[in-house]
């Protein structure tokens, strides 16, 4: 067969292959090139999920007839200057979102697309183009600005019609992709409607905390710290900005996890991992941090031409970006201290009058804004982070912790977490705050306070070991040992000294002296299996986390044990002086507040 050349509208067709998948795609571009024209207002109506018309109108600086005409040819661009038309490197210094003239003819070629605009002090021209041909043009009446209007996508391309989902499916990326933009964008105020209901709808000047929490879930705002970090090369600064949710404020997927660079909307695996590697031990692993971070890096620093809808980058510097990423996350959680979730949701509540059980949630709304005010005080001085920190609470042998049979009860003071008022279960301690019931989990609260301190010591060099009066020999299978092996030093930094004893045995000399009494078998057993669930990509200080939060669930207070009045106070103080103590290592809560209105609602006082 010989080798012809395609007709155009065919190419046009493989172009938007490309482009276009559904109509979120087209959706995403036509509200790209509104952003790019200068618009501070973009209006948005969709029908049956954009299936059936997508319109996007905005008041940008709008276009000639003659500029409408090129807008519809492939490779013609108003997003580069002529200063730099001959500059082979000016494709990787696109300042924009994209090239209006390499999508519009693509969707044009598979939809009925209609361009009216108007650049102010001038006559409105409208243009249409119905599946790559050319169907009408002249005069329009609007006011200056742009106005596109997509009509029955892919209705003449069945094998690619019959692929694209539901309206309601279709619906809901659409949403999706105008959520995002208007996420990067909070000097440009934007609406959307869906088959006549307003969907969407954020207005001019808006902060970004306060447009991430309106996009998303108006809770956040309640949930959340600020991330900014900045790093200098030699190329220029590196920024990262945006809000983050505290690890207690969680999903079941990671869909709301907002990422953008250079204030493009993008989807990265290096920047999804980075998340990943900053909620370390603080998050259950099916559970999923909420985030809007916004990355600004020297355009000579980033590839955003990788993928056609420029929704994938590739970075010069991946290992800075994602290190600048986790040490970003990890300073502003820091700066959360103890913050959890204050209050039962509100199925639980209904549990308590009913007796039934309470549904799912995919996350707890907690109301926290009074406890700030009352947390300030114990949380003063947390600004130097975990390095600064000193423990206080430490377990005491059984003998030391006899206590009278009756002592008076303590005084209620000013703590955000009270004081104690005893033990339910010999697992949760009930204590007493000055605007309510603070309920503790005694495990997991423990659990979090030994791995903080792990890591105290882990910053200022090695922990301290304390070794075996006889060398325990640990039996495991093979490739355990050749796992273990292979991180002796790591573990040695951790205060776990190891040898290998044979092909299918560990020797067990040390064990790290925070951890008390603890099991070297059940702990050197769980670290082969926390070692084989290793991305090998993880870096030396990811690595000891994961280890070191590993070791703390076995040097941690058990549930079932009993403890004394003392000790649960010193649990409660050391708690509020240490940083994300508000969530265990696996990312539940250590700590709940019923409020005093919550509890007179219980006994129907309210």
């Amino acid at each position: 067969m010989s080798i012809r050349r395609l007709p155009e509208h065919l190419v046009n067709r493989i172009a938007a292959g490309e482009v276009v998948e559904r109509p979120a795609s087209a959706l995403k571009e036509l509200v790209e090139n509104a952003i790019d024209a200068g618009a501070t207002r973009i209006a948005i109506s969709l029908s049956e999920g954009g299936l059936s018309r997508i319109d996007v109108a905005d008041d940008g600086c709008g276009m000639t007839p003659s500029d409408m005409a090129l807008a519809l040819e492939r490779h013609a661009t108003s997003k580069l200057p002529d200063s730099l038309l001959g500059d082979d490197g000016a494709i990787d210094r696109v300042a924009t979102l994209g090239f209006r003239g390499e999508a519009l003819p693509s969707i044009a070629s598979v939809a009925r697309l209609t361009i009216e605009s108007r650049i102010a002090g001038a006559e409105g021209w409208a243009r249409t183009v119905d599946n790559g041909v050319l169907v009408r043009e002249g005069p329009a009446a609007l006011p200056p600005g742009t106005r596109v209007i997509v009509e029955g996508l892919f209705a003449r391309v069945p094998a690619r019609r019959k692929f694209l989902r539901s309206p309601r499916a279709e619906y809901a990326a659409c949403l999706d992709a105008v959520r995002r933009l208007a996420m990067a964008r909070c000097d440009i105020a934007f609406t959307l409607e869906h088959d006549g209901r307003r969907a969407l709808a954020v207005t001019l000047a808006e902060e970004r905390p306060a447009r991430v929490a309106a996009l998303t879930d108006r809770a956040l705002a309640d949930n959340a710290v600020p991330v900014d970090l900045e790093r200098p090369t030699e190329a220029g600064a590196l920024v990262l900005g945006g809000v983050a949710s505290i690890p207690t404020y969680n999903r079941g997927v990671a869909d709301h996890q907002y990422l953008f660079v250079n204030g493009r909307p993008v989807r990265d695996r290096l920047l999804m991992g980075a998340i990943r590697g900053a909620y370390a031990e603080m998050l259950p692993r099916d559970r999923h941090a909420v985030v809007a971070l916004f990355l600004d890096v020297p355009a000579s620093e980033v590839d955003v031409n990788v993928h056609p809808a420029k929704t994938e980058v590739r970075f010069r510097d991946p290992a800075l970006v994602r290190g600048l990423i986790v040490s970003g996350l990890r300073r502003a959680l820091d700066a959360a201290g103890h913050r959890s979730v204050q209050r039962p949701a509100e199925t639980a509540l209904q549990m308590w009058h009913t007796g039934q059980p309470a549904g799912p949630a995919d996350a707890v709304r907690p109301d926290e804004a009074a406890f700030a005010a009352n947390a300030a005080p114990a949380l003063a001085g947390l600004g130097q982070g975990v390095r600064d920190y000193r423990p206080t609470f430490l377990t005491a042998p059984p003998a030391a912790r006899a206590e009278p049979a009756w002592a008076p009860p303590p005084e209620t003071v000013s703590h955000p977490l009270g004081v104690a008022r005893g033990q339910v279960a010999k697992t949760y301690i009930v204590a007493e705050a000055e605007d309510g019931l603070v309920l503790v989990d005694q495990h997991a609260a423990h659990e979090r306070l030994v791995l903080e301190r792990m890591r105290a010591a882990l910053a200022g060099g090695r922990i301290a070991a304390q070794a075996l009066l006889i060398p325990e020999v640990v039996e495991l299978d093979e490739p355990a040992c050749d796992r273990l092996t292979a991180r002796i030093g790591e573990l040695a930094e951790l205060g776990l000294d190891l040898e290998r004893f044979g092909p299918s045995a560990m020797l067990v000399r040390t064990t790290p002296a925070l951890l008390g009494q603890a099991d070297p078998t059940g702990l050197v057993t769980d670290l082969a299996d926390e070692l084989a669930a290793f991305d090998s990509a993880l870096s030396l200080r990811e690595r000891l986390d994961a280890v070191a939060g590993t070791m703390a669930c076995h040097g941690s207070v058990r549930a079932g044990r009993i403890l004394g009045v003392a000790e649960m106070n010193a649990l409660l103080r050391e708690m509020e002086a240490t940083p994300h103590s508000g969530q265990c290592n696996h990312g539940r809560p250590t700590w709940v507040k019923l409020a005093h209105g919550d509890i007179e609602r219980l006994f129907g006082r309210r």
